[in-house]
């Protein structure tokens, strides 16, 4: 693993919870969504919008995401809660929005296909998540900590008002900053248990 630059980057990726009090350089950020930008995207739509949260309106959704935390139960509160705390220390939070552009596209051009929206959305979906993977890599490759915070779906509607996205699906927020300490590498599982060879 040690051998290659990519596969060290991969390996060193870390979810990074609590940031330090320091700002990012601007060319990281543009490299870190140039690197988001470059991932492979189903029909080449790159159906997706990233959204650089600073400032003001990077409190504000830390202050919905605390508030609404409340309003549910656990585990999810808790989760929303660690959500909160990460964007609040991260100096800058990436959000990334579907566009639908693809969704259109698909069942436009695809007539007489069952299912056609749910495919083309999942397609999307998958988009998007080469996106973010490629955001956490470049971050890592930066030496800068990052996270995917996947639970702010619960409440996706409130956050792209915030954010005012009149049209889309929420994705994911991604606070990006200096890890403050050092994050344990967790736990994989082996290969065996997970691989099947067929032939």
């Amino acid at each position: 693993m040690n051998t290659n630059e990519t596969r060290r980057t991969i390996k060193a990726r870390r979810s990074t919870r609590i940031f330090a009090s320091k700002d990012i350089p601007e060319e990281d950020i543009i490299r870190i969504l140039e690197s988001a930008n470059q991932a492979p995207s189903a029909h080449n739509k790159q159906s997706w919008r990233f959204i650089v949260i600073r400032g003001p309106r990077k409190q504000a959704l830390a202050s919905l995401v605390s508030e609404r935390a409340g309003q549910f139960k656990k585990p999810s509160s808790t989760l929303l809660r660690m959500a909160a705390r990460s964007i609040f220390s991260a100096p800058v939070v990436i959000a990334v929005v579907n566009t639908g552009e693809l969704v259109k596209h698909g069942t436009k051009s695809f007539d007489g296909v069952a299912n056609l929206t749910e495919l083309f959305r999942t397609m999307e979906i998958q988009s998007s998540a080469a996106a973010v993977q490629n955001m956490l890599l470049a971050a890592t490759s930066l030496g800068l900590g990052s996270v995917w915070l996947g639970i702010l779906c619960l409440i996706r509607e409130e956050v792209l008002g915030l954010l005012e996205i009149q049209e889309g699906e929420f994705m994911a927020v991604v606070p990006i900053g200096y890890a403050q300490g050092k994050s344990v590498a967790p736990r994989k599982k082996s290969l065996e248990s997970i691989v099947d060879f067929l032939s």
